[in-house]
């Protein structure tokens, strides 16, 4: 009997060391005739954690979720101010090109085509112009940025109704390969 209540505690000291889980004290157990308990089962493997993901270092420039991918500002008819929903994107792009001195970008001004065409030039280079502005205020250097304008010739949507104007009255941001 004393040989039956000691193994039931020995397994039971057994079974506690191999689990992982904080076992609860065990009740001193009945004494009976009963059979002894089962053995306990193997112990668990040991969870390691995953090893690190190595972080690759990805340009903003080409990162598409980021605000640097967008590389077009938009007008309304007849202006060449910067709207204040376009600001956060100029001003991105500021900081980016500021942090690298090594990068160059043509400011590409684009008007509708509506509008004579000396007009239309003098428009896209104005608005060309005041995102360079923008830009050196932003901390960019003079040598970084080239301004120029296309006018009514580079149109990106081909109709002739304000929704394809809206997407041709832009500055376009291109950066140097």
């Amino acid at each position: 009997m004393k040989k039956i209540v000691v193994s039931i505690i020995l397994l039971n000291l057994l079974a506690a060391c191999a689990s992982q889980k904080p076992q609860e004290p065990a009740a001193p157990a009945p004494v009976t005739t009963a059979p002894a308990p089962a053995p306990a089962a193997p112990p668990a493997a040991a969870v390691t954690a995953p090893a690190p993901v190595a972080q690759i270092a990805v340009d903003p420039l080409n990162d598409p979720s980021s605000i640097l991918a967008k590389r077009s500002v938009y007008y309304p008819f007849d202006v060449a101010v910067v709207q204040d929903n376009d600001k956060p994107i100029v001003q991105a792009h500021a900081k980016y090109l500021s942090e690298h001195a090594n990068r160059k970008v043509r400011l590409e001004g684009n008007c509708d085509e509506r509008g004579s065409n000396e007009y239309n030039l003098g428009l896209g280079q104005r608005r060309a112009d005041g995102v360079k502005k923008m830009l050196m205020l932003g901390g960019v250097k003079d040598g970084q940025l080239d301004s120029v304008s296309y006018g009514e010739e580079k149109p990106r949507a081909s109709g002739h109704d304000e929704a394809s104007w809206s997407q041709n009255r832009r500055t376009d941001l291109n950066y140097a390969k």
